[in-house]
C-alpha cells in the first residue's frame, strides 16, 4: 500500500467496501465514493462519518468518475448499467473489485491470518483481532462486521477495520463472490461449509483451493465433516484442528456452562486444560473461541495470554446484540441470514425462558428462492408453538433479480407446517403488530443482513415501548 493512488468506491456504504474504503484512506490513498442510498438519503449518519473521516461522496450519476481517478472500485452486486462504471469505461479507467483490491493489501503482508467459511467468519476475525491487539501485537484488519472492542463510542461506524502493522494482516474471506480465490494466506482457517450463495459442488472447490494455498498452518472445524475431508484432501500445511464433539481434535472444549449473556468451557490443547469464560453467549461462539484460539497456537504465542484477551471480547455489531429492554420487552438484533446461522441463534435463544417473536427479512429474492426449504426447515425445527416469526418482503437493492420465490411463499409454507407465521408487504407494518402482541417476557428478535437500517430499525421497535 505505500504507491498512493485515487480510488472511487462505487457502493462505498457497503458493508464490505466502507471498510476497505477507511483503511485505504487511511493508508494516505486519495478516496471518492458513491451509493444509491446517500442519493435516496438512506443511513446519513453513516454517509457523514465516510465524510468525516476525509472520504469525498458523490451522487451515483458518473460525476464522482473522473480522469485524475486511478481505479473504480466495485461489489460483485454492482451491475455495467451503473453510471460510475459507464463513466469509468469511457475513461478507460481499470474496474476492480472490492475483494481484488483488499487481497493486494492482504497478500503484500508477510504474516497473513484469513478467516473464511459460510457461518461464523466475522465473529472469528473479531476474536482474533481482539486477541491480537490486547496482546499488543498490533494487528491491521479488517472485517465485515463491527468489532465493538475497537468501538470509540456507540455512534463508531468504522470498527470493523482496524490500522496496525503492515506485516500482520487479518482479514474476513467472501466466498460469495468469490474474491476468497485472490489471496494466498499463510494461516487459513475454515470454520464450516453450508449452503448460503453457491452450490456445495462451487464452494467446496473454493474452500479446499484456499486451504491448498496456506503456507504455514490450516485450522479446520473437525466437528464439521465436510470441513475436516475437504483439509485431509488439499492441505498441504500443518494442520491444527478444533471442535466439541470430535476428541482427537488438538483443541476441544469440554464442560459447556451457559449462561444469558454467556458461556464457560474448559480448553483442552495439546495435552494441557484451561478454563475460558466468554462474554458471548452459545455454543457456535464456543466453536468460534475454539478457532481464534487456535490461531494463537499457530502462531507461537501464550496460551494464557491468548484466552485473557479472547475473554475482553465484546462481540460484533449484530451478531446477537442486545438492543434494550423496556416494560419487560427485550429486543436483540441479529445478522443471522442463511439457515446455518438462524438456527445457531434460535438454539442458543430458546435455551432461556421467554416467548419469541422474530422478524427476519430475507437478504434476497435468489438466496431465498435457493435456501427456501432449508429456511423453512430451520424456523420449523426451532420456533416453538408460542413462538412467532414475521416476515416482510425480500430486501432489494435494485437491478435485475428473479423474485419468482417471495417472503410470502415462505411464510404460506410455515403455517402449513402450524408456525404461528406472518407475512407483511412492508416492514413499515411491522411495530404496530409488535405494540399489540409482544408482552411482558417476550424476546423480539430482528433478523437479516445486508440492509443497513436493520439496525436503526431495532432501535425503533425499542423506542415503541
Amino acid at each position: 500500500m505505500s504507491d498512493h493512488k485515487s480510488y472511487c468506491f462505487c457502493g462505498v456504504g457497503g458493508s464490505g467496501m466502507m471498510p476497505l474504503a477507511v483503511l485505504l484512506q487511511k493508508a494516505e490513498h486519495h478516496i471518492v465514493g458513491s451509493d444509491r442510498s446517500y442519493d435516496q438519503g438512506k443511513t446519513p449518519e453513516k454517509f457523514q462519518a465516510l465524510k468525516d473521516s476525509g472520504i469525498e461522496l458523490f451522487p451515483q450519476d458518473g460525476s464522482a468518475v473522473t480522469d485524475n481517478i486511478d481505479v473504480l472500485v466495485v461489489s460483485s452486486a454492482i451491475e455495467d448499467t451503473i453510471p460510475d462504471v459507464k463513466r469509468a469505461k469511457e475513461l478507460n479507467i481499470p474496474i476492480l473489485t472490492r475483494g481484488k483490491i483488499l487481497a493486494e493489501c492482504f497478500n503484500a503482508a508477510e504474516h497473513k491470518i484469513a478467516i473464511a467459511g459460510t457461518s461464523g467468519k466475522s465473529t472469528v476475525t473479531g476474536m482474533v483481532a481482539t486477541m491480537l491487539a490486547e496482546m499488543g501485537e498490533d494487528p491491521t484488519v479488517v472485517n465485515g462486521g463491527g468489532i465493538r472492542n475497537f468501538q470509540s463510542d456507540a455512534a463508531d461506524k468504522f470498527s470493523g477495520i482496524r490500522k496496525g502493522r503492515d506485516d500482520l494482516f487479518v482479514a474476513e474471506m467472501d466466498e460469495s463472490d468469490g474474491s476468497i480465490a485472490h489471496y494466498n494466506p499463510s494461516i487459513a482457517l475454515l470454520n464450516n461449509i453450508a449452503l448460503d450463495h453457491k452450490t456445495m459442488k462451487e464452494l467446496e472447490q473454493l474452500f479446499g483451493d484456499y486451504l491448498g494455498r496456506a503456507t504455514t498452518a490450516v485450522i479446520v472445524n473437525y466437528d464439521q465433516p465436510r470441513v475436516k475431508s475437504l483439509c485431509e484432501m488439499r492441505s498441504r500445511s500443518r494442520i491444527i484442528s478444533y471442535g466439541i464433539d470430535d476428541d482427537f481434535a488438538n483443541l476441544v472444549a469440554l464442560d459447556l456452562v451457559p449462561s444469558a449473556y454467556g458461556i464457560t468451557f474448559s480448553l483442552k490443547a495439546y495435552g494441557k486444560i484451561y478454563p475460558v469464560t466468554l462474554n458471548v453467549p452459545g455454543r457456535h461462539n464456543v466453536e468460534n473461541a475454539l478457532a481464534a484460539l487456535a490461531v494463537c497456537f499457530a502462531m507461537g504465542l501464550d496460551a494464557g495470554k491468548a484466552i485473557a484477551s479472547i475473554e475482553a471480547f465484546k462481540g460484533i455489531h449484530r451478531r446477537m446484540e442486545y438492543i434494550g429492554t423496556k416494560n419487560g420487552i427485550s429486543v436483540i438484533d441479529d445478522f443471522a441470514h442463511n439457515p446455518d446461522k438462524i438456527s445457531a441463534s434460535l438454539q442458543t435463544l430458546k435455551s432461556f425462558d421467554g416467548r419469541l417473536i422474530v422478524m427476519f427479512q430475507p437478504h434476497g429474492f435468489g438466496p431465498l428462492r435457493m435456501m427456501r426449504q432449508e429456511l423453512v426447515n430451520a424456523f420449523e425445527t426451532y420456533l416453538g408453538a408460542d413462538d412467532i416469526l414475521l416476515m416482510p418482503e425480500a430486501y432489494y437493492a435494485g437491478g435485475t433479480v428473479d423474485r419468482s420465490v417471495t417472503a410470502k411463499h415462505l411464510i404460506d409454507d410455515l403455517t402449513a407446517k402450524d408456525v404461528q407465521a406472518h407475512w407483511f408487504a412492508t416492514r413499515e407494518e411491522i411495530p404496530s403488530f409488535l405494540k399489540d402482541n409482544a408482552k411482558e417476557g417476550d424476546r423480539i428478535v430482528i433478523m437479516g443482513a445486508r440492509d443497513d437500517t436493520l439496525h436503526s430499525f431495532a432501535h425503533d421497535v425499542l423506542g415503541a415501548f
